[in-house]
């Protein structure tokens, strides 16, 4: 009788079946790792503002009517158009994005994709878009996104971030071209409509991004961003936003003739209740209480989701609008 007998090699009890699963599954794991990085390098949740902002567009400049393929296709260039941009600012700021902490772990900052290769992804994506968007909307559309796509990374990233506290202010100029290319691809035109829904998301974005600025105002410091809370005290800071809000507000209700008592009712409830927390967040500052200003930075994507949904819904429902009740 033998003894000592090893398997053979084959079956469940070989020795080479465990290597070759555990080589299976790293492989399957870095390609996963890798996808997940050139997603992360688009920033998903910067563009649910694509979402909020481009939908109700479409539908005020369609109002009554729900062309759901072009709402599709719009949302699929546009959101090529703003992944495009996302890759790209994170080439350029792969730099100060090591040093902050809040950024420390996106894909460029930690090497889990090259730069040229980000770089070759963002410049695909946004050659996709316009094509994309010229041939299922139109020219003005296509061209719309590359202009964003170039304000974003060439005025915001390259000049605006790095050199003035009012980065936000004008750079945020790009966030606000969702409405006008909802509006162009129904129309294949702009007009006054999209240009307020554009002031709207333009006075917002200052109030928004301060807030989250103070919140890390020493990771901004550490990269050398001269983000407003960097430079200027907090009551300063919260001034700001206060004026800000107001603009909004008030920009908001330049939109009320061309809409129903539906977007009217929501635009007034919301934007007193916005108004509320930012002076109740400037009251704080003044008094020398804590204060917890992400607390505004979150209710503010609160308050244009509630204030663009109203205004879908309105668009959707095809109610007589304000200004022809009274003709």
């Amino acid at each position: 009788m033998r003894t000592g007998h090893q398997p053979s090699g084959h079956g469940f009890g070989s020795p080479s079946a465990a290597p070759r699963v555990t080589n299976t599954r790293t492989v399957i794991g870095r390609a996963t790792g890798k996808v997940l990085a050139y997603i992360a390098l688009t920033k998903p949740r910067v563009i649910e503002l694509l979402l909020v902002a481009t939908i109700p567009a479409i539908l005020l400049a369609d109002r009554g009517n729900v062309d759901i393929l072009l709402i599709l296709s719009t949302l699929f260039g546009g959101w090529m158009g703003a992944a495009s941009a996302n890759a790209l600012n994170c080439v350029v700021d792969a730099d100060i994005d090591k040093v902050m902490k809040r950024t420390a772990r996106r894909p460029l900052a930690r090497e889990a994709v090259p730069t040229s290769h980000a770089f070759v992804f963002g410049m695909t994506l946004g050659l996709a878009s316009f094509l994309w968007l010229w041939w299922r909307a139109n020219l003005l559309s296509g061209c719309l996104v590359v202009l964003t796509i170039a304000f974003y990374v060439l005025i915001y990233t390259m000049v605006l971030k790095r050199r003035t506290w009012q980065n936000v202010v004008w750079g945020g100029a790009a966030g606000c071209m969702p409405v006008m290319v909802g509006w162009s691809a129904v129309t294949g035109s702009l007009d006054w409509e999209p240009l307020v829904l554009f002031l709207v998301i333009f006075f917002w974005t200052p109030p928004h991004t301060w807030a989250l600025a103070m919140r890390y105002k020493e990771d901004y410091k550490a990269a050398g961003v001269p983000m407003l809370p960097v430079i200027a005290t907090e009551e300063h800071v919260t001034k700001q936003i206060l004026l800000y809000s107001w603009a909004m507000v008030v920009t908001s209700l330049a939109l009320v003739p061309a809409a129903g008592v539906v977007y009217m009712a929501v635009t007034l409830v919301a934007g007193a209740w916005f108004l509320l927390m930012a002076h109740q967040l400037y009251r704080s500052v003044r008094g020398g209480a804590a204060v917890k200003p992400l607390r505004l930075f979150l209710q503010s994507n609160n308050y244009l989701a509630v204030v663009f949904v109203g205004l879908a819904v309105d668009s959707v429902l095809g109610l007589p609008t304000v200004s022809s009740l009274f003709t």
